[in-house]
């Protein structure tokens, strides 16, 4: 075969594939989220349970409640792997939809920036009931 006849082959996907290699990403984004998933299921059967225990609270009974120290870490950690869930499903929508590459690059920026700071701003809320009162 000569060298134009080479280009000219059709390929199959497999044989198009090979050799390209892997990014060696998904196994991990997969696992963090299954592993949120499970922690997420705990956390908010903890979060049902106690709030349906508070009917009828008021603000200063549910403050109290949250400024226990068990309490404040399961919120904390509630809302940790809540977020961090969120933004690794939202950037599994943009990587699938997103076909611009710098369109796909600002959208994953502005979803990380807003998850962690809507993070931020919920633990901030805990911790300030929790030590502050």
């Amino acid at each position: 075969m000569s060298a134009g006849e080479k280009g000219k082959k059709i390929l199959s996907p497999l044989s198009r594939a090979r050799g390209a290699g892997s990014a060696h990403e998904g196994a991990h984004h997969w696992w963090h989220q299954r592993i949120t998933a499970v922690t997420n299921l705990f956390l908010m059967l903890w979060l049902v349970w106690s709030v349906n225990r508070m009917p009828g609270w008021s603000y200063a009974e549910f403050t109290n409640w949250l400024a226990r120290p068990c309490n404040a870490i399961l919120m904390t950690l509630s809302v940790i792997s809540v977020f961090y869930h969120a933004a690794l499903g939202a950037q599994v929508i943009i990587e699938d939809y997103v076909h611009t590459e710098a369109c796909k690059i600002v959208k994953l920026t502005g979803m990380k920036l807003f998850f962690i700071a809507a993070a931020a701003a919920c633990i901030f809320s805990v911790l300030k009931i929790a030590i502050g009162g």
